[in-house]
């Protein structure tokens, strides 16, 4: 790879529908040379073997001190994707400093803890099904949108209780969260605003915890101390909360979004589910494989030149890990890796990651997309969409991997 070739992949700010490029870039090779918005060279890793290797591979770091062009002057200030570079936190963080503010979060997400969780996800999901059907009631034409009404609140609410996050912050942390980190072509400016509102706001939200502590994640990590009696840095604090709130309900809400639109348009799916054929938990994991909540997700920097199925990836270049294209790689899953099946045994897909950042609300965002789909489909076993999938609104991103809406029909 050199600084980038003609024929390096320019990508598209407005993002769209992944699949279709996926599958040309990965015929072309498992990793491909891709100019990122605002000029800068960057890679993707496509192939499932080859992303694997990539995510645990020793000398590939997340910390952007191995992305030289951020510090040279070669990457301009207001470079849009700097957002995901600069942020402070574990999913930035590398080696003892990753461990330390990784284990301060882990506590929470144990699959013992989650469990502990489910009575709260039931109770929040009958109850915004009622609102899904008030709000279909209400509309002349008896469609609702499931993300505003449902797929949304739920891993908002969810992720905001057990972060002690007050109820009018929540509407706001999700515009900014979406400005930030899913829109991929809003201007620097906007992406700016944003970002200072965003941490502003976490800051508001970690000062009233500190006044008043409480049984959350935020009073827990304000108040805990590593073994040298460190605390986390005000940077630390901040952003490991705006990383647990951004990870912890747009990602879950694009899992929804996508395995219902996948369940309505393969009804034959759903059917094996209804006939007790297949689980919830099969409708999941190939929701995350077929059609994964993030696509190409920002960055990893080789600390040397790294050879990834075949191809070197030079040190320092910024890559991104490409999720919906490794969920459908053939070599990974046979000639069939196009198609929605939940019968599929294919092992375990890589749309949480793979290796130490191996993403820690895995199970949380398990269990409900799992509640949301089985409880939405016993209460509107006839549900479907209001309008053909292939006609939806694209999220205007390359990073998130959904619709902006999903008008559904609830009878």
């Amino acid at each position: 790879m050199s600084s980038h070739t003609a024929d390096a992949h320019v990508i598209d700010p407005a993002g769209g529908c992944p699949h279709a490029l996926n599958a040309r870039l990965r015929s072309q090779g498992a990793v491909a040379e891709v100019v990122l918005p605002g000029g800068v060279p960057g890679a993707v890793v496509l192939g499932h073997d080859a992303l694997k290797e990539f995510l645990a591979h020793p000398d590939v770091a997340k910390d952007a001190r191995h992305f030289p062009g951020l510090h040279d002057g070669t990457v301009p200030p207001d470079w849009p994707l700097r957002v995901f570079a600069n942020a402070q936190g574990m999913h930035t963080a590398d080696d003892a400093d990753h461990r330390r503010l990784r284990s301060l979060v882990g506590n929470a997400f144990t699959a013992r803890q989650v469990e502990r969780l489910r009575p709260r996800v039931e109770e929040l999901t009958a109850r915004l099904l009622d609102d899904l059907d008030a709000a279909a009631a209400a509309s002349p034409d008896g469609v609702a949108d499931l993300r505003t009404h449902f797929a949304l609140p739920l891993p908002m609410s969810v992720i905001c209780e057990l972060l002690g996050v007050d109820r009018e912050h929540r509407g706001r942390l999700h515009h900014l969260s979406n400005t930030v980190i899913v829109s991929t072509d809003t201007t620097p400016a906007e992406v700016m605003a944003a970002v200072r509102e965003l941490v502003a706001l976490m800051g508001t939200i970690a000062a009233a915890r500190r006044a008043a502590p409480g049984d959350d994640l935020t009073s827990a990590l304000i108040a805990a101390r590593d073994g040298d009696g460190d605390r986390l840095s005000e940077a630390e604090l901040i952003g490991t909360m705006r990383l647990m709130l951004v990870a912890g309900h747009e990602t879950t809400l694009n899992l929804i979004s996508n395995a219902v639109r996948a369940l309505c348009t393969h009804r034959d799916q759903l059917a094996l589910v209804r006939e007790g054929k297949a689980s919830w938990s099969d409708v999941v994991e190939e929701t995350l494989r077929w059609d994964g909540p993030v696509s190409w997700f920002p960055f990893r920097y080789p600390t040397r030149d790294v050879s990834v199925a075949g191809t070197v990836i030079p040190r320092g270049t910024p890559v991104l890990a490409g999720y919906t294209a490794a969920g459908r790689d053939a070599s990974a899953y046979g000639p069939g890796a196009d198609r929605f099946d939940i019968t599929r045994r294919n092992g375990r897909n890589l749309s949480f990651g793979h290796g130490a950042h191996y993403c820690v609300g895995a199970p949380l965002a398990r269990l409900e997309a799992g509640i949301a789909l089985e409880r939405l489909f016993d209460r509107f076993p006839d549900l479907d969409l209001a309008v053909p999938d292939a006609e939806l609104p694209y999220q205007r991103s390359f990073i998130g991997n959904s619709v902006q809406t999903l008008p559904v029909r609830l009878a």
